[in-house]
């Protein structure tokens, strides 16, 4: 049987899948949860939410994310973060998952993942979950009813989570794979029901394809100015930086949460929907995300709930820690419609320093600009990734290395002449920890986030006094009306001075300890204002 609208030159069988029982293509919201309530997928919540779990990952599986090594682009992939996979054990993994699909009910999804109409690509999500193809068709860009009727794939993803991979047979870690095939322009994604895996491959693709056409990807949230798209700002950070939270600014209009091209001419977000953590997340502090959580089709993923009155509870994070909800970017006040701006004219790189070290705000020159994107620094907070259950420090190039197929210098390159073209003002921003380490300090108050990035985006920052950072030589505010002036020194947040000295030099050493890997692939300029030890 198969429901739904759909090209019909377009349909499984470009993939050779040729054994589902039921095909459901291009299914809207109210179908899909009513498929999913149907098949005990989750539950109907508040609003008309849909409340899911999912299992035992609840968070995505970097380490068993493979690129095929194929001819194409055997040349032009990181491998030493993408692990190959080779050719034959691919097409095995292919052939096994398909013939576990066969006699199955599965759903389809055309999208576009790109909401520039010159650069987006052609996105076909194929889920054995009917809850997987409401929440992708949620996260990507929807095309009108019309635009169905020519649509033909440029990827496929193809999403079985009742099927585990086999090591020995498929080339791969353990029973969970996401592999990517550039030639065969295929996607495959089996033994776990975390949906941010989808959305993740599909970013994948747009940062090995868009560089080739000198768009830069970027793992950020984007706003601009109400009434001047050409006022645009980029947020880049890991998860748990704050990028939703603060490109929510009431104030601006919000292009995207998560993801973004930046071309010649705009900036676009690749996405049509955002994916928020939800963990303490309260209706003073973010109402309008808040108020997501209680909107027909708002995925509510691993959130604990009352059985009976299935009122959310944003403080139990005993299924994990990123417990999230991702709901259509209309369903956000102030968000633009068409989801483009212009070039931007501010970039922000979001930290979150465990260490306690770095100030809440600093200017960078655009060497420094360079050297802290291709560090990427700051730390992975709990839940995101399978086992990680506190903030680890880390160094992620390009704040996005496990989305990243090229080498950092592709993406370091396109941002330092897209930085100098459009003359960006840069800045790097801690919503991690002050007065302390992790474990001994708080957390930076999001009100004085908030100051801060405002006056930056206004232009008042700057014309202010700056101090120089003795330990990373970037240009710190010395004050702003409203903003506790001690938060701008972070050695005088700490009770025990010999102890931020110690925890600046450990910070300090491992900053110079990344980036000896990238020394020979980028210039004096960048190199003359790399971090040295004392």
């Amino acid at each position: 049987m198969t429901t739904g609208r759909v090209n019909p030159s377009q349909t499984l069988q470009d993939v050779g899948i040729s054994g589902v029982e039921n095909a459901h293509y291009n299914l809207q919201e109210p179908a899909l949860i009513q498929h999913a309530i149907r098949r005990n997928e989750g539950e109907l919540g508040n609003g008309g939410a849909f409340l899911v779990t999912t299992g035992k990952y609840t968070g995505r599986s970097p380490k068993d994310k493979f690129v095929v090594n194929e001819p194409s682009v055997k040349d032009t992939i990181w491998w030493e973060n993408n692990p190959p996979m080779e050719i034959d054990a691919f097409n095995q993994l292919k052939a096994d998952m398909i013939a576990h699909m066969n006699g199955g009910e599965y759903y389809v999804q055309d999208l576009f993942g790109g909401s520039d109409p010159e650069h987006r690509l052609n996105v076909r999500v194929i889920t054995e979950l009917a809850w997987h193809s409401l929440f992708i068709r949620t996260m990507l860009r929807r095309p009108e009813p019309t635009e169905l009727d020519t649509f033909a794939p440029g990827f496929t993803v193809i999403n079985c989570p009742t099927f585990n991979s086999d090591p020995a047979k498929h080339g791969c870690r353990s029973d969970v794979v996401i592999a990517i095939s550039m030639e065969q322009k295929l996607i495959l994604i089996g033994g776990t029901e975390y949906a941010g895996e989808n959305k993740k491959s599909v970013f994948s693709i747009l940062n090995y394809l868009l560089p080739e056409k000198g768009i830069m990807p970027m793992h950020c949230s984007a706003n601009h100015a109400i009434g001047d798209p050409s006022d645009t700002a980029v947020f880049f950070g890991l998860s748990g930086t704050g990028k939703t939270t603060l490109s929510a600014d009431p104030n601006r209009i919000l292009l995207g949460d998560d993801e973004h091209g930046w071309s010649d001419t705009t900036t676009f977000n690749f996405e049509g929907g955002c994916y928020a953590k939800t963990i303490n997340l309260s209706a003073e502090a973010e109402p309008e995300i808040h108020a997501t959580t209680h909107k027909f089709g708002t995925v509510i993923e691993n959130m604990v709930y009352d059985e009976y009155t299935k009122e959310l509870d944003f403080d139990d994070d005993s299924l994990t820690a990123n417990m999230r909800c991702a709901y259509p970017l209309h369903y956000i006040s102030n968000a633009s419609e068409s989801a483009i701006g212009g070039q931007p004219n501010n970039i922000i790189m979001l930290t979150c320093d465990a260490f306690g070290v770095l100030p809440p705000i600093a200017r960078l020159t655009p060497e420094q600009a360079m050297y802290h994107f291709l560090s990427g620094f700051t730390s992975k907070v709990a839940g995101t990734e399978r086992g990680v259950t506190e903030p680890q420090p880390t160094f992620s190039t390009c704040f996005g290395a496990p989305f990243m197929p090229r080498r950092p210098e592709v993406y370091g390159a396109l941002l330092r002449d897209k930085i100098a073209a459009n003359g960006a003002s840069c800045w790097l921003v801690n919503t991690g920890w002050t007065g302390g380490a992790y474990g001994t300090g708080s957390r930076m108050p999001i009100k004085a986030t908030r100051a801060l990035l405002t006056a930056a985006l206004n232009g008042s920052l700057n014309n202010g006094k700056f101090r120089k950072d003795d330990n990373f030589g970037f240009d710190v505010p010395l004050a702003l009306t409203g903003v506790d002036a001690g938060l701008l020194d972070p050695r005088s947040t700490w009770s025990d001075k010999n102890a931020y000295d110690a925890s600046a030099e450990k910070l300090v050493s491992m900053f110079a300890d990344n980036f000896a890997q990238y020394e020979n692939f980028v210039g004096t300029e960048v190199l003359a204002q790399a971090i040295k030890p004392k």
